[in-house]
């Protein structure tokens, strides 16, 4: 991750410079997961148009910014939220509200639950469930987790406190174990108990016990990318 933030970094400063090879590798390396953020905002249709107007602005503005990749993602998240919810008031649509941010408060993002949904959101088959997440949930857990942002750069981004973003991630990752869950259990009874795209294995059934010890070592990969929090 360190090499890659540094590639970044250079890229971006490059790019200042008016490499056009170099802001194209700033676009390929921030694009997809700004584009899906922008997804849980708008919906599939109007995505690419949003990104692509988003992504105007970085260009025109990319010289007024400073600082490193990290500080760019959470820039450049910034810019695609305000271009979101331009396109949505001239369609007179919202997004869904979230719960009172006064609700919230410091609490972490608890370790085997952050696991799980992370495993899934690898596997990709966790964004159409994020779009049924109340607001504030689905941008805190697009932002942490698959944007890469630490809590103070999305709080940032959306204009609210590290301490209510923490724990909007947390309530996300919680409800979205548990969408995860009630879709398995829907496929396993649509086959008859029987996960039949998935060949049987030798060995014992996975217990609770193994299933927390995955969940441990993908939140440490979690932790990983979020050691700058404040």
């Amino acid at each position: 991750m360190l090499g890659d933030d540094a590639e970044l970094t250079a890229a971006v400063l490059a790019a200042q410079d008016g490499n056009e090879d170099a802001f194209r590798t700033v676009y390929r390396a921030v694009h997809p997961r700004l584009l899906g953020y922008i997804r849980t905002l708008v919906g599939d249709a109007d995505a690419e148009d949003v990104a692509s107007e988003s992504w105007l602005q970085i260009a025109r503005d990319l010289d007024r910014f400073s600082g490193d990749a990290d500080r760019f993602r959470g820039w450049a998240a910034r810019i695609a939220r305000n271009r979101a919810l331009d396109h949505l008031r001239m369609r007179g649509r919202r997004p869904a509200q979230g719960g009172d941010e006064t609700e919230l408060t410091d609490k972490p993002a608890d370790s085997d639950t952050a696991g799980e949904a992370m495993e899934a959101l690898a596997t990709g088959r966790t964004m159409n469930l994020i779009a049924q997440l109340p607001q504030d949930q689905a941008e805190a857990v697009i932002l942490r987790v698959v944007v890469g942002l630490d809590a103070k750069s999305a709080a940032e981004a959306l204009g609210k406190r590290p301490g209510a973003v923490r724990t909007a991630a947390h309530r996300g990752l919680k409800r979205l174990a548990e969408l995860l869950g009630a879709a398995d259990q829907m496929a396993a009874d649509r086959t008859g108990g029987a996960l039949s795209a998935v060949p049987p294995q030798p060995g014992p059934r996975i217990g609770s016990g193994a299933r927390h010890a995955v969940a441990r070592r993908a939140v440490t990969h979690l932790r990983s990318r979020t050691q700058k929090d404040m």
